[in-house]
């Protein structure tokens, strides 16, 4: 399979596409009633720390996020209020202690290529403090009597709460003057995981009480759509409220993934014979995707989530039908309709930086893609009548697999800003490929 007619067919998917009406999905309907509650007061993607009634006043506010990974610790600065060092009575000594101030823990814990964690760091006078607990925040905060402290406080607690959408981020004083805080614990990425909507109670003392539970999304087969090394294992928790940062990081997770398949397919390859060509473009194609990994990454860190790194046992070299039955399933089908899906975000993404990577993945993927149906006309010369019946099978189930998942709703933000189509759009580039490839 030319990659040139790899690139007519998707042109003729994504016009066929265009006929196809763009709905947009929702994302689960049993949750709490809202109807008393407001949005959360955010800056930069997290809550906003300028109505924090902290005594005695501080000049200078900021919550940072923390890279305790890095090798020494960094932080990138997020909400901030005031004005650092202002009354300091040496200004450019108090901004350097702020700036080298990185404590070794942080609260809103999670764990995936990077340690990401949240601290408070202030400065009043000469003082500049940090505070990495939920107790020391506490602490500084004394009686929690206003709407961003409750939330700043569930927000340490480990809820994720998001900027943008109530059942997911809002926040109300009760007659009582506790505050009710809404936000989010888990995430989207294979079978059996869910992204559950949580009610706590946040007291003046600032304890924290779980009131409601209800599960917004449950997560599918897998988490996004690309050539996954045999042996990969199942990734870790993506912490983040965003829908834009968790599809990021699981598409990042996969980018990271391919570099071990690429890898792997290279060594098969020689192993049974193939020509220079195609075990120099596999290796091509893993370069590729470190660079995809990358781009994807930062992604992934601009909408708040970390990537979990993939984890990929080691496995023996496999006789060349598995090879053959693998490169049908990750190439032929997966890799092939997310190369054309990632044409249609190159395309349709609302977000300019989205739009700009997703130009440069499309072009690498439908290489990818190509190389995938050059090997697999190479090994099909090599296997017997009964290993072919079997490769044609194993393309089948990956496909129906596929019309499965594709099939499930998205969060609207991500048909829009991310460009990802929606159900009935992605079904239809499926029929479009399927005709013209996979009958």
């Amino acid at each position: 399979m030319q990659v040139h007619r790899l690139r007519h067919l998707f042109s003729r998917a994504l016009r066929a596409s265009l006929a196809t009406p763009l709905v947009l999905a929702g994302c689960g309907s049993n949750t709490t009633g809202l109807e008393d509650y407001g949005p959360i007061a955010c800056d930069d993607d997290v809550p906003a720390v300028s109505d924090l009634k902290i005594s005695p006043k501080q000049d200078y506010l900021q919550l940072r996020l923390l890279h305790s990974d890095y090798e020494p610790p960094s932080f990138e600065g997020k909400a901030a209020f005031g004005e650092a060092c202002s009354t300091a009575s040496d200004v450019p000594a108090c901004q350097e202690a702020l700036g080298a101030t990185v404590p070794g823990e942080g609260f809103h814990h999670s764990c995936f290529q990077l340690c990401a964690d949240y601290f408070l760091a202030t400065t009043r006078g000469d003082e500049v403090k940090t505070y990495s607990t939920l107790e020391s925040l506490k602490g500084l905060l004394g009686t929690i009597d206003t709407a961003q402290e409750a939330t700043l406080v569930a927000f340490a607690a480990g809820y994720k709460v998001s900027c943008e959408h109530l059942d997911r981020g809002a926040v109300r004083q009760n007659p009582d003057g506790t505050f009710n805080v809404v936000g989010t614990k888990g995430y989207l990425c294979g079978e059996g995981t869910e992204v559950t909507q949580h009610v706590v109670e946040v007291s003046a003392s600032g304890e924290v009480r779980e009131r409601e539970q209800h599960v917004l999304e449950k997560g599918t087969g897998t988490c996004a759509v690309g050539r996954r090394p045999v042996g990969l294992q199942v990734a870790g928790d993506c912490d983040s409220a965003d829908a834009m940062g968790r599809y990021f990081a699981e598409v990042a997770h996969l980018e990271a993934a391919s570099i071990h398949a690429f890898l792997r397919l290279r060594k098969e390859l020689a192993l049974h014979g193939a020509g220079p060509d195609l075990q120099a473009a596999a290796l091509a194609s893993a370069v590729d995707e470190v660079l995809h990994s990358d781009v994807t990454g930062r992604l992934a860190r601009r909408f708040g989530a970390s990537p979990p790194p993939p984890a990929v046992a080691e496995l023996p070299m496999r006789p060349l039908a598995e090879v053959a039955r693998d490169n049908a399933v990750e190439g032929c089908v997966r890799e092939t309709y997310g190369a054309l899906v990632a044409h249609h975000q190159a395309l349709h993404a609302r977000d300019a930086g989205v739009r700009e990577a997703m130009v440069r993945i499309a072009e690498d993927e439908t290489r990818h893609a190509g190389l995938s149906w050059d090997i697999d006309r190479w090994a099909r010369s090599r296997l017997s009548p009964q290993e072919r019946d079997a490769l044609r099978e194993s393309q089948r189930l990956a496909v129906a697999l596929l019309r499965e998942e594709v099939a499930t709703p998205l969060d609207a933000g991500l048909i829009t800003d991310a460009g990802l189509p929606t159900p009935e759009v992605a079904l239809a580039l499926l029929d479009t490929l399927e005709q013209e490839l996979w009958a």
